[in-house]
């Protein structure tokens, strides 16, 4: 059976759902890069440049989450799926949750860092890491972890929840 164009604009339609699909994850990428350029553009008017890339990801991460959201409640199959696992997402969430526990620290714990800056990006840090402790420059603070660049030019990615943990001794900057 031959499809018609109305079936492209009806969401409830195998095609329309298709290209509702492909519409908003379109919509999704081209929002997600207006914002990574926006974000982008200020920070060279900013002298510090620690959160912005932190809430540059984590404004795309949103803006999928978003669309992904506005998509399924567009679709009448998707919707009735949703309906019919609510009684399951209780379960789902404590599993995701314990699963995902570390994952979620640090994010948790990279709004901490964001929100209380104790360090910023350029800043020369000491911190204490397996190989004993060790002296690093911030390159970047992510959502989930923290990246430092060591005298030999090493880099140190630790997480974010170990960064929030630990005693961190910020040196005076060289130069």
């Amino acid at each position: 059976m031959p499809y018609t164009f109305d079936d492209f604009l009806n969401p409830a339609a195998l095609p329309g759902a298709i290209a509702f699909g492909v519409f908003f994850l379109a919509l999704a990428i081209v929002f997600a890069r207006l914002i990574h350029l926006l974000v982008q553009r200020s920070m060279l008017r900013a002298t510090d440049r620690t959160g912005f890339r932190f809430i540059d990801q984590l404004l795309r991460v949103l803006i999928f989450i978003v669309m992904a959201i506005l998509y399924a409640q567009l679709v009448p199959p998707l919707r009735s799926l949703g309906t019919a696992m609510l009684a399951s997402v209780s379960v789902a969430s404590i599993v995701i949750g314990i699963a995902a526990q570390s994952t979620l620290g640090n994010l948790i714990a990279g709004f901490a860092l964001l929100l209380y800056r104790p360090f910023r990006v350029g800043d020369q840090v000491q911190l204490n890491t397996p190989k004993g402790v060790m002296t690093g420059v911030i390159d970047s603070l992510t959502l989930g972890y923290t990246v430092l660049t060591d005298a030999e030019n090493n880099q140190i990615i630790v997480p974010n929840s170990v960064m929030a943990s630990v005693v961190i001794i910020r040196l005076p900057n060289k130069g």
